[in-house]
């Protein structure tokens, strides 16, 4: 059998398909390799959200055929997204590739490399979706993993080809989800984060709206699960009772990414979205009221269709009003099959990176004086390695810290033990990292 070497690009979501695919190839007698050079086999997971990402993808397959070329492997496996909106242009410009695998043909991994990706051993299914047996090789550090509760989206923004690419929204069985999360458990998983295209549009396919609220509270009774955390909500399906739920199950991280996407009405209908600077007032209200202490994370858009200085200018208001703890910032991207594609692009690309430079610039003093309040508090915080320049200095992450997408903690005294949990003193505080020391050296929540 050969020795498999894969790079995971774009999303959490992506990242899940990968261990998918990495449990087949395993199962099936592959031995797996962190050293790209060892790889006799290179399987790219590609992303092709928007522009930017699809460069990265390319990217990543051009070096991975210069391998092909120069090293061991003898086989280039192309994967994911980008396969689903660009599979017959991508066979065409680069032979290099010898085998493409859709998203929804990533349980036939084994089957499709074995038969040199000329024909499939049964057809995929337009509805698929990865189950509890599924097999896995989780990817992340042995203190946490992702969990994927839904697959597609049934949303119409007219921004995003997501519905295009990985098809409707379709839940996952609860009981199924459970089942996962304890096994997960059981191999030394403390963090659980729940991902879907919408979370919060969990169960809405199987008739149960409040399936999530449900889910959260079944989760909070798995004993040896620390934390768990539920990314991309949809502004307004936070509902009374899911925010009741999350703040009423101590283990659920007080933690809720809510990508608004922009605060003005005008762009807001023209994006397909719902929602405005009022509503969205109302729901951080709400957030913070039945959730004291929460942390909020958000993402926006900018240069989009449509976007004048006044939009503009009612986005930066809101963000200063807002008071976020995370913001993130993206410039619009023009998609084929998207519903905005008609639109053009009209808003020159240095308007967009002005406004992207304008926004965070914005959003640093925020961030920066919202972690300073935190400074003399005792945070537990994930232990999760050293530091990328140093390892004298260990990093990890408290509730409000999303993996790669937030800030660190930055633990320069002590003895922190790597994938758990421990107490940490805040003692300074930057626009995006907080330095600490351990509080307790016993304490410690494995």
């Amino acid at each position: 059998m050969a020795k498999i070497g894969l790079i995971s690009l774009g999303c959490p979501k992506n990242l899940v398909d990968s261990e998918v695919m990495l449990g087949h190839l395993r199962q099936g007698g592959h031995a797996i390799t962190k050293d790209m050079a060892e790889a006799e086999i290179l399987i790219i997971n590609t992303c092709g959200f928007i522009k930017s990402a699809k460069e990265e993808s390319i990217q990543a397959i051009l070096e991975a055929a210069n391998m092909k070329r120069q090293g061991r492997c003898k086989k280039l496996v192309v994967a994911g997204c980008l396969i689903e909106r660009h599979r017959e242009e991508l066979l065409a410009e680069m032979p290099e590739i010898d085998v493409v695998v859709g998203t929804r043909e990533i349980e036939q991994i084994f089957e499709i490399i074995e038969n040199h990706g000329r024909s499939f051993i049964k057809p995929s299914d337009p509805l698929y979706m990865y189950s509890e047996r599924s097999p896995r090789v989780i990817s992340t550090h042995p203190g946490m993993a992702y969990i994927k509760i839904s697959e597609g989206c049934s949303h119409s923004c007219a921004f995003c080809a997501i519905p295009s690419i990985r098809g409707p929204q379709r839940s996952r069985p609860p009981a199924g989800i459970l089942e996962e999360a304890r096994r997960l458990v059981g191999q030394g998983v403390q963090e659980l984060i729940l991902v879907g295209q919408d979370t919060t549009d969990y169960g809405s396919d199987m008739g149960e709206p409040r399936a999530l609220e449900n889910l959260v509270r079944e989760l909070g009774k798995i004993s040896g699960l620390k934390w768990f955390r539920i990314h991309y909500a949809y502004p307004n399906r936070l509902s009374e009772s899911l925010l009741d739920a999350i703040a009423e199950t101590g283990n659920c991280c007080k933690y809720f990414d809510v990508p608004l996407q922009h605060v003005s009405t005008g762009v807001l209908k023209s994006m397909g979205r719902g929602g405005g600077r009022s509503q969205f007032r109302d729901m951080l209200q709400r957030i913070r009221t039945r959730a004291p202490g929460a942390f909020v994370r958000t993402n926006f858009i900018v240069g989009f269709p449509g976007e004048d200085e006044a939009a503009f200018g009612e986005l930066v208001d809101f963000v200063i009003e807002a008071q976020f703890d995370h913001l993130g910032v993206f410039a619009y991207s023009r998609e084929e099959g998207t519903p905005a594609y008609p639109l053009g692009d009209p808003v020159h690309w240095r308007t967009k990176e002005k406004r992207c430079r304008v926004l965070m610039e914005a959003q640093q003093g925020i961030s920066k004086a919202r972690n300073q309040a935190l400074v003399g508090q005792v945070m537990e915080v994930m232990v999760e390695g050293p530091l990328e320049e140093t390892e004298l200095i260990m990093k990890g992450r408290h509730q409000g810290q999303a993996p790669e997408i937030d800030g660190n903690v930055l633990i320069v005294d002590g003895r922190p033990k790597l994938y758990t949990i421990q107490s940490v003193r805040v003692t300074e505080a930057h626009a995006y990292d907080l330095v600490g020391v351990i509080e307790d050296e016993g304490n410690c929540k494995t």
